[in-house]
């Protein structure tokens, strides 16, 4: 049975990866993505593809791994003491889009499945992800539409998983340091088993459908929009916070790390340009100030 259940999430997951492919590289309108296949020593490997200085998004990285080993990482371990002994398989789909234009968000997506074996024991297995959006200027139709597809995507499980998982992501994606959210948050889960392999699957295929149908319009709405100095510094200073929350606590790219993964696939969800300033504060009444004080601090956006 582990076999199949692999097998059967990865033929999905590498469709996934085609599908979204396609479709970003058709509205970028560039040259498309530069694919790179890659294996580690320690069994396993990938497909990583990225788009670099196209004329929508300045970087895009949509990446499908399947790792397999005899011992698990700290960063698994520690989150789940009983996985130590067992071998492990753990294959994904994971994406970061930065958009050139500062009007159109920042969005990531993450579909993965985990399994840990060991003789004489039953396997222990989970599916995990989501999507979340990381806008520089707010807009509430744009936040409402991304609520409302990841709404959609959760309904046929039961009407109280959006709002679980819609909470879980505003939680996980929280900068304790700066004690502010990322972004406005979408979906997270984990160490998702309990509804049984098939509707668990199911669920995770969900999530994985409707990133694109959540992203793509809000693509088209803002990519046109006209912009200039000020726009451009500020979301190079909002990327700041991107890359201080995937170094500190993104725990996908502490297992990369940590398992041997390739490390150029890992930090493809960094930016390619970004600034800090020090102790640097919005100008009262502006478009940026009203990111902080509207967009960037966890509500109900289809109530």
């Amino acid at each position: 049975m582990p076999n199949d259940m692999l097998e059967q999430v990865q033929t999905y997951l590498l469709e996934l990866q085609d599908r979204i492919t396609d479709a970003l590289a058709a509205v970028d309108g560039g040259e498309g993505f530069r694919e790179d296949r890659w294996t580690r020593p320690e069994g396993g490997g990938g497909r990583s593809r990225v788009l670099e200085e196209g004329p929508v998004f300045e970087k895009a990285g949509i990446n499908f791994s399947h790792v397999h080993g005899e011992n698990l990482p700290p960063s698994a371990t520690a989150h789940r003491p009983e996985l130590a002994g067992r071998s492990f398989h753990a294959t994904g789909v994971s994406l970061v889009i930065h958009p050139r234009n500062p009007y159109v968000p920042t969005s990531h997506a993450n579909v993965r499945f985990f399994i840990a074996e060991k003789p004489g024991a039953e396997p222990v297995w989970w599916f995990g992800g989501g999507f979340d959006l990381t806008p520089y200027y707010g807009f509430e139709t744009d936040a409402e539409h991304w609520h409302r597809i990841a709404s959609e995507a959760c309904k046929p499980f039961g009407n109280e998983v959006y709002p679980r998982f819609k909470r879980w992501c505003d939680e996980y994606f929280f900068l304790k340091h700066r004690n502010e959210p990322r972004g406005i948050g979408g979906l997270f889960f984990d160490d998702l088993n309990q509804w049984g392999f098939e509707r668990c699957f199911a669920f995770m295929r969900s999530v994985g459908d409707h990133y694109l149908p959540a992203y793509q319009p809000i693509v088209e709405r803002r990519r046109d929009t006209p912009y200039g100095e000020r726009e451009r510094e500020f979301q190079l200073y909002r990327r700041g916070r991107y890359v201080e929350f995937n170094l500190v606590y993104d725990r996908g790219t502490l297992f990369g790390l940590q398992s041997g993964g390739r490390t150029e696939s890992i930090l493809m969800s960094l930016p390619p340009l970004v600034s800090w300033k020090y102790d640097w504060h919005p100008e009262p009444g502006s478009e940026e100030a009203r990111l902080y004080e509207v967009f960037l601090k966890p509500r109900d956006w289809l109530g």
